[in-house]
């Protein structure tokens, strides 16, 4: 991997970084950013023709280049990526840059559960790796699912785990803690922890529950720390200030899901897709 650092890109990194908060910690450290061939196939991954219409869309909310350089990808990493639901939209983008050099696991849901979403979802996930065999063949399917299936890989063998907002969801059935204490054992040291979640304003408590959707950045980073990791890169990537985080339906209010219907639609559609906190952590080496 490229562990060299330009200047402009330490500039760079610099400006997309938040430390306001963490007055009592010390700066976290410049990242380098992926390598120009890792880049070069991000782009090509981006832009195939095997991605949904639908989830191409979704790239000017999600900025999947941006935020996975930030995450430090290289195409000769072991990844293991928690959740990736019935439609694998990171599925796209990873496989293809993992195929030839690195290594994708999906960390599914239970293929043992009872619940007829989760097999559904399974079915249309294993469907959707079937039809593109010259692009999904190498994606390894494991289960990581709280409480019953949580030795998906042998421990410290992946070098990056990637979770996009998945957090709110284990918090109300209290499984975010052993959810990322699999991820934890899951990495080798010295391995990254890249997080993508719906953001919470700071003016109330955070719900334990997180039955609104929304998590409070600093109340992630403290749950996440207090397993071992280091937070080592915050980003504004996924930022959207006109989310003003207050709506009835919780974030699902929002699109994509627009849970109200034709009931101020434009409005929301306006506002578009949730404020996102974009964090880096690491396993300590050693």
């Amino acid at each position: 991997m490229n562990s060299r650092i330009s200047t402009s890109t330490i500039t760079a990194l610099l400006a997309t970084m938040l430390v306001a908060g963490c007055a009592s910690k010390p700066a976290v450290p410049a990242l380098p950013e992926t390598d120009a061939t890792t880049a070069a196939l991000l782009d090509a991954a981006i832009a195939g023709d095997h991605r949904l219409p639908a989830n191409t869309a979704r790239d000017t909310w999600r900025h999947p280049r941006e935020t996975l350089a930030f995450f430090g990808l290289e195409r000769d990493m072991t990844v293991m990526e928690i959740w990736p639901g019935a439609g694998g939209w990171y599925t796209e983008i990873l496989a293809p840059v993992l195929r030839d050099r690195g290594r994708l696991i999906a960390a599914s849901w239970d293929p043992g559960s009872g619940n007829q979403f989760v097999q559904d979802s399974l079915k249309a996930y294993r469907a959707k790796l079937d039809a593109r065999p010259d692009i999904y063949d190498r994606v390894e399917v494991v289960a990581l699912h709280y409480p019953t299936a949580m030795d998906a890989v042998p421990p410290g063998t992946v070098d990056m785990v990637l979770t996009f907002r998945n957090i709110h969801n284990w918090m109300p059935r209290d499984a975010a803690g052993p959810m990322l204490e699999a991820m934890y054992a899951a990495l080798k040291p010295g391995g990254t922890l890249g997080v993508v979640e719906h953001r919470a304003a700071t003016d109330n408590p955070q719900d334990p529950k997180a039955r609104s959707g929304y998590v409070r950045e600093d109340y992630a980073i403290e749950l996440i720390e207090a397993i071992g990791f280091r937070l080592v890169g915050r980003s504004e990537v996924n930022a959207n200030p006109a989310d003003t985080k207050d709506y009835g339906q919780g974030v699902w209010t929002l699109p994509p899901t627009l849970r109200l219907g034709d009931i101020e639609r434009d409005k929301y559609l306006a506002i578009g897709e949730s404020d996102r906190m974009t964090l880096r952590f690491e396993k300590p080496a050693g």
